[in-house]
């Protein structure tokens, strides 16, 4: 094998070392954004009629969406690198609950 060669794998494996190292982030910021979301939804649950609840609810919604956003950039993380089927993101990665559910 030539230089170039070697340069080219080198290169190869950094740029795959990248992508993996990437998706994992994703997915960390994306089970710390649940977990968040879960732990205000509990409190929404628990908290009492009027201004403290009103206060949990807002706080649980901006902790949705932003976990919404996370699972979108992570499913874009995976789309990026060819991963085509989402179905295990959905199994591992449950959308949080909404104020219905």
């Amino acid at each position: 094998m030539n230089y170039r060669e070697e340069a080219l794998q080198r290169t190869e494996k950094e740029i795959v070392a990248e992508k993996a190292a990437t998706l994992g982030r994703a997915g960390e910021r994306l089970e710390a954004a649940l977990r968040l979301a879960a732990e205000l939804h509990g409190a929404l649950r628990e908290a009492p009629e009027g201004e403290a609840r009103e206060r949990a609810r807002e706080r649980y919604l901006q902790a949705r969406t932003r976990a919404l956003e996370a699972r979108r950039i992570l499913v874009i993380q995976r789309e990026a690198i060819g991963l085509r089927n989402h179905r295990l993101v959905e199994q591992q990665f449950p959308e949080p609950p909404g104020l219905d559910g």
